[in-house]
């Protein structure tokens, strides 16, 4: 096995930022990949106009690849936030007025994963109430997914990056899922396993693969130190993705990197370029 065995896809808001938004698509085909992800790209609007949607579905289209993950509006990412759902006030009524607006266009490409950035604390409010707020809108946001045949991600970031978001391990990741799970009824949310983010906790990342690799619907992947691509830091990213096989993971792997000094069409050389393709 090895990452040539593997399912990537390029996470085009992260990759390619050299690039208008919707240049970026065309982008990653050129350099020989079929699928792409995105963090929710309108940062100032849950609900954009629709010809600016219906822009980018024609870009991704054009390009001949597939959307295969898309965040919920997360306030500004990259920035200062990690998300709006439990935040109280404003930012959670913007999460719910996306809610709709990225489902559908999730289903217009054939998406079928939403994922769902938990928020940071809020000085001033009360976790607890945070976190009732932060169920609701999920219970929401996973019925979404569940009209339009998608599942529900919760994803763990890490602490020293993100020191005012609540979920910094696995299990607490985990315990969101099962939450939700119990409040829909539908097993339609599933855990984002981020393993720079997982690493930058000091977990280990075996133990965790085989933990929850069953309870696992999407995988992300970065070298560290320094968020670079695999081969730049000091995890073995390959040995990883292969154990996550072997448990039965058979998602996609987004490539969530930075580029480095260099355009990101020159960061993909440690996977060959016949490799490069979703099967």
């Amino acid at each position: 096995m090895g990452f040539a065995d593997q399912r990537f896809n390029v996470n085009l808001s992260i990759l390619f930022t050299e690039l208008p938004l919707l240049e970026r698509p065309a982008a990653a085909a050129a350099a020989g990949f079929t699928a792409v992800e995105l963090w929710w790209p309108w940062v100032d609007s849950p609900t954009p106009e629709q010809s600016e949607l219906d822009a980018l579905k024609k870009a991704i289209e054009d390009a001949g690849v597939r959307l295969t993950g898309l965040n919920f509006y997360a306030g500004q990412l990259p920035g200062p936030d990690r998300g709006a759902l439990s935040l109280p006030g404003e930012e959670s009524e913007r999460f719910r007025a996306n809610i709709d607006v990225a489902a559908d266009f999730a289903r217009s490409l054939g998406c079928t994963a939403l994922n769902a950035l938990y928020g940071n604390r809020v000085d001033g409010a009360d976790p607890a109430e945070q976190d009732a707020l932060a169920l609701e809108n999920l219970v929401l946001a996973a019925r979404a997914a569940d009209r339009v045949g998608a599942i529900l991600l919760i994803e763990t970031l890490n602490r020293p990056e993100s020191p005012r978001y609540p979920l910094v391990s696995a299990p607490a990741g985990i315990a969101i899922v099962d939450k939700v799970n119990e409040a829909t009824g539908l097993g339609n949310a599933k855990f984002l396993m981020d393993l720079y983010h997982l690493s930058m906790n000091g977990e280990d990342l075996q133990q965790v693969i085989a933990a929850y690799a069953d309870r696992t619907g999407h995988v992300q992947i970065a070298d560290n130190p320094g968020r670079g691509a695999p081969g730049t830091g000091t995890l073995p990213l390959e040995e990883l993705l292969d154990q996550l096989a072997k448990a039965g993971y058979e998602g996609f792997v987004g490539l969530e990197y930075k580029p480095g000094d260099r355009p990101s069409a020159e960061a993909f050389d440690w996977l060959p370029a016949a490799a490069r393709a979703a099967r």
